[in-house]
């Protein structure tokens, strides 16, 4: 028990049993606790396994590694189609929990065995994104943002074209790539 993530059991919601429950669960496994994106994280030899985190629907432990684990159960699921690695195992009651218990420490060694092989997702490589023609408009008319957008990280390039393409109108598009090419040419990520 890491006294640091003290603060997340005492502060919770509407989920304070069930994230009492999953910790409890959590602990049992013998991962090392500590606290990372403001969650509960659970690792092993420094390896990011899952963490502990709530919504307002619904609490969840968020398997890093999830894509590459069997799901005997189907209760991983994948938060949204641009998520590829990590997976979700979503609960809305204790007895949920409860009724899991032995399938989610299962779930959690399996996750554990995943990291000690080394596998990895296989993550879909930037240029297989989608460039909305807005933003490729933009790229063609300055060579300096296109520059700038090129020596950016390859995660901050795939956020910007995802943020860029969920808009639905084209208004929409151009607003926020307007807002975002100072940060761009600054090298900024779009949560930086």
């Amino acid at each position: 028990m890491n006294t640091k993530v003290d603060f997340f059991f005492d502060k919770a919601n509407q989920w304070q049993k069930e994230f009492e429950k999953l910790r409890a669960i959590a602990l049992d496994t013998e991962l090392t606790e500590d606290l990372k994106w403001g969650c509960p994280c659970y690792t092993y030899e420094g390896k990011n396994i899952f963490l502990i985190h709530g919504f307002k629907e619904y609490c969840a432990l968020l398997f890093f590694k999830g894509a590459l684990m069997k799901d005997p159960e189907n209760i991983l699921i994948q938060q949204t189609e641009n998520v590829q690695a990590a997976r979700q195992v979503r609960f809305t009651d204790l007895q949920q929990i409860t009724h899991l218990e032995k399938e989610i420490k299962e779930y959690i060694f399996q996750a554990v065995e995943i990291e000690e092989s080394g596998a990895k997702v296989q993550m879909k490589k930037t240029r297989e994104f989608e460039i909305p023609a807005e933003f490729q408009n933009k790229l063609n008319e300055n060579s300096e943002l296109k520059d700038a957008f090129e020596a950016l990280t390859p995660g901050r390039q795939r956020a910007y074209l995802l943020y860029f393409s969920s808009a639905k109108q084209t208004k929409t598009k151009e607003a926020r790539i307007e807002k975002h090419i100072p940060d761009i040419l600054e090298g900024k990520g779009i949560n930086d």
